[in-house]
């Protein structure tokens, strides 16, 4: 009994540790838990953070430059000839400070500050991607599960059609090619929805990638509630929506700051055409002569220094002008490629607009089509099991119904998709 019992208990705890193992393994995310899960587990997303880091540290070390450089310096040595042999030593701190070296300590801090906020915002452009991307495949996997469930009930119809048209061949009714007809309708609807799930799965597959999860993880997608699709009509105007997007959108802002990196490279490179003044101070001591009487040598032995050194560039080869003068194209570049990023933004934004307004009315137009078609092919299934009509006219219907069935869901969620990119776009938090 003692051996079947712990036999018993080793296998209760073998279970609930592989049950434990499957629960870490299982994952359901509804949009905003992917987008947040993303956000933290990114392994971009993480880079472009360190980044942000490494250019922060780089502006905390350059407005530490203004400050003085001490440093200090010892040494002993020991001397011998034929006469007499003896210790020596030095000892001194040493302190130097810039004055003026033309606006390139204060220049360089500026654009260190720039470069740190420049970072900051290509962050969030990475995180614009991602969400868009995040969308996309969110949305793209509800579509195939919307569409799982009415080959689902397809498929029923099918199977029931086959047994009804069995029926029918057997007593006469219908010919055997039209039987065979409703059989290869029943293949392909197991086939369709063999095909939806694959697609389902590598979308599911893609999702993870973008989480960062392992691809052995289960990984479930809980629906939003999607009957208040019409809500997402309702727009801002135009007008309002490139006021908020020349606003946030952190492309803009990002170009706009390579505009101003580039006047302050200018004014480091026009630098070099001022002088550098310089201040320096030391104190020191030494001995000699062993160490009898230390504390005397020392003492007697012990100076102050104070300098100021002036270094004024006369002829550096028209180095300096050169490199000003490529700065300055740089900044002409810079520029240029801020209105070509402010112009195609624009264009963009107001192209994903029109998207979204056309992707309302084909959707409107293609939930009529599909609550028609299912009406007509609900009618033909009942005049067919009353044998008023062969199955190519009921077939013709139900692809019919399939067709409408399958533009329906693709409008459904393409709208849903261009509507939060937009908002994406306008810098509003991405919701369902």
């Amino acid at each position: 009994m003692k051996k079947k019992f712990l036999l018993l208990s080793l296998i209760c705890v073998f279970v609930g540790s592989v049950n434990a193992q499957q629960l870490q393994k299982s994952k359901q995310f509804t949009l905003e838990q992917c987008l947040e899960y993303a956000l933290n587990n990114s392994y971009t997303q993480k880079t472009k953070q360190l980044t942000e880091t490494a250019k922060n540290t780089i502006y905390k070390q350059s407005k530490l430059n203004v400050l003085p450089s001490v440093s200090a310096s010892l040494s002993e040595s020991f001397g011998n000839n034929s006469t007499t042999s003896a210790f020596s030593g030095n000892y001194s701190i040493n302190a130097g400070l810039v004055l003026y070296n033309g606006g390139i300590t204060s220049n360089t801090i500026e654009m260190n500050r720039l470069s740190k906020e420049q970072a900051s915002y290509s962050t969030s452009q990475y995180t614009n991607e991602l969400t868009i991307q995040i969308l996309q495949t969110f949305l793209t996997i509800l579509g195939n599960e919307e569409l799982l469930k009415y080959q689902q009930s397809l498929l029923t119809a099918s199977e029931e059609q086959v047994k009804q048209g069995k029926k029918q061949f057997q007593a006469g009714s219908i010919l055997e090619s039209d039987y065979l007809m409703l059989e290869a309708q029943y293949a392909s609807a197991k086939n369709d929805i063999v095909d939806t799930q694959i697609t389902r799965d590598n979308n599911l597959l893609s999702m993870k990638s973008l989480l960062s999860i392992e691809p052995t993880t289960t990984l479930e997608i809980i629906s939003p509630d999607t009957s208040n699709i019409r809500n997402l009509a309702v727009l801002p105007t135009q007008e309002e929506a490139l006021e908020n997007c020349m606003k946030s959108f952190p492309d803009l802002k990002i170009s706009q700051y390579d505009v101003n990196i580039a006047e302050k490279n200018i004014a480091i490179a026009r630098a070099n055409y001022f002088p550098t003044v310089n201040l320096s101070g030391s104190i020191g001591t030494g001995h000699g002569n062993g160490y009898s009487n230390f504390s005397t040598q020392l003492s007697n032995q012990f100076n102050q220094q104070i300098g100021l050194s002036v270094s004024i560039p006369i002829y550096d080869k028209n180095e300096t002008k050169s490199l000003v003068t490529q700065r300055k194209i740089a900044l002409q570049q810079a520029e240029l490629e801020n209105q070509q990023t402010i112009l195609d933004t624009r264009q963009t934004l107001v192209q994903e607009y029109q998207n979204v307004v056309s992707a309302y009315s084909k959707f409107g137009a293609t939930e009529i089509k599909q609550n028609a078609y299912k009406k007509t092919f609900e009618a033909y299934r009942a005049k067919f099991n009353a044998g008023a009509i062969t199955a190519v006219d009921l077939l013709q219907q139900q692809n019919n119904y399939i067709s409408a069935l399958n533009d329906y869901i693709q409008s459904k969620y393409s709208f849903i998709l261009k509507r939060k990119i937009l908002d994406v776009y306008m810098g509003l938090p991405v919701k369902m």
